[in-house]
């Protein structure tokens, strides 16, 4: 075994990888965007073999999204316009959003209009026009700038709470929901940027109210695409077993991202999966490092795109959970969206659907550490390229055995800020070696990637 040390030396700007990485083929369409996964052209779906999603024109689709969830209840179109164009900016191309909201909007459920999502006391019973003409302006706005939106019908409910719609769905019964459901696939199913979304921080005991909307959504929107939202550390595919519906797998867990994603990955049959939640920025403690953390480790273990949140925006001018430090327009630029827009451009530039988690531990042999701070890595299936997250500062050990040449470059990508930092040495010839990771990044966190390549000559 031969083994060599490497530092951190000599810094570059991100478009040099930009330049050295394979890159994605793009072409005009509908509804499209040049984002991280190209441009869209929706709707999209599982590909064959239900590792990714893929557009309409069969291309692979990544997930950068970000939470607003009260995006349609809570803002003008005017501030609607202002966070739809931002996020389109920085490199998103997926939303998740609450069609009705119960509570979290300045004058919930009422919109920012006054408009309720239901005329009189009933929910579900007459649907309210104008409620829902805005939210059509909205999803139609976000599909002009090539965001898929995943829209939760009727948000349940932390608990079947008070913070969703849950004891309104048991109240109003199926046969009131599937209206509801055949009216939603009426109003928007000439979108074809939407996945619908079930559930809603709940995991809701009488599933035959889920059911009703989504017959009824099918009954108008026959080619309508499904997934759920559960509580957190649900299991999706055995809460909503052998459902036909649920045509996307999610993982939504505040602990160990890389071994919830894994267990997913190892067991996703025809159906694709991403992270759906976990900790958002400004919560729970959460800063840029541990939203990175969370991003990276579930793309790189099987993971077909990723959801950031942040406080306040998921909930904007409304009430939260957590305090707010600032207002939602200088949260617009926060240290965990400038980290995605990094994320964003690294997975722009590199056939990401070919990446297969380090499951052997064949690339990264040694350095993982434990626990949340667990490094990741994940080899392309062609050997053409690796990346490799490391949380913390620390010596790792790789064997690049798995590369299709025996001379591989290596670079360090600062995830806060894009900078490429060149590893003294490269490339490397040997199969086995260690190497540092540097340290503070351009945020004063410890968390870094490294960039593999094959040597094309």
């Amino acid at each position: 075994m031969q083994q060599r040390e490497f530092g951190a030396k000599a810094a570059i700007h991100a478009a040099t990888l930009v330049t050295a990485l394979l890159t994605i083929p793009v072409g005009a369409a509908a509804c499209d965007w040049k984002g991280a996964s190209a441009e869209a052209v929706f709707p999209i779906e599982p590909n064959i073999g239900g590792r990714y999603l893929q557009d309409a024109a069969g291309r692979p689709f990544l997930m950068i999204g970000d939470s607003p969830w009260s995006l349609i209840a809570d803002l003008t179109r005017e501030d609607a316009e202002i966070y739809l164009k931002d996020r389109q900016s920085r490199g998103f191309n997926t939303l998740l959003v609450n069609l009705i909201e119960h509570k979290f909007t300045m004058d919930a459920p009422a919109n920012a209009y006054g408009e309720r999502p239901f005329v009189g006391d009933h929910a579900f019973s007459k649907p309210n026009e104008a409620y829902f003409d805005h939210a059509a302006w909205v999803l139609e706005r976000a599909c002009d700038l090539g965001f898929l939106v995943l829209l939760a019908p009727a948000y349940a409910g932390y608990g079947g709470g008070d913070h969703g719609w849950y004891t309104a769905m048991v109240e109003a019964g199926p046969d009131r929901l599937r209206s509801y459901g055949r009216f939603l696939g009426r109003r928007f199913g000439n979108l074809a940027n939407i996945v619908w979304v079930h559930g809603g921080d709940y995991d809701p005991p009488d599933k035959e109210l889920v059911r009703a909307i989504v017959a009824g959504i099918e009954e108008t929107a026959a080619e309508a695409i499904h997934t759920a939202h559960g509580a957190p550390e649900t299991r999706l595919l055995d809460y909503w077993i052998d459902e036909p519906w649920l045509a996307i797998n999610n993982v939504y867990t505040y602990g160990h991202v890389h071994a919830a994603a894994l267990e997913q990955f190892s067991r996703h049959g025809d159906r694709p999966f991403f992270f759906m939640e976990g900790a958002y920025e400004n919560e729970f403690g959460a800063g840029g490092e541990r939203v990175r953390m969370q991003a990276y480790q579930a793309l790189l273990s099987g993971a077909s795109g990723q959801l950031f949140g942040n406080n306040p925006i998921w909930h904007f001018d409304g009430p939260g959970l957590h305090p707010s430090p600032t207002g939602w327009q200088e949260q617009l630029d926060s240290p965990g969206a400038r980290s995605m827009s990094v994320l964003a451009d690294l997975f722009s530039t590199v056939e990401w659907w070919r990446l297969e988690p380090d499951l052997s531990d064949s690339l990264l042999r040694s350095g993982h550490g434990r626990a949340r701070s667990r490094a990741v890595a994940a080899l392309a299936n062609d050997g053409s390229f690796g990346l490799v997250y490391i949380p913390s500062r620390r010596v790792i050990r790789l064997d690049t055995g798995g590369f299709s040449t025996g001379r591989v470059h290596l670079s360090w990508l600062d995830p806060a800020t894009g900078e490429i930092t060149a590893v003294a040495g490269s490339p490397v010839e040997q199969r086995q070696f260690r190497i540092r990771s540097p340290g503070p990044n351009g945020a004063r966190d410890t968390d870094w990637v490294l960039v593999l390549q094959a040597d094309a000559d």
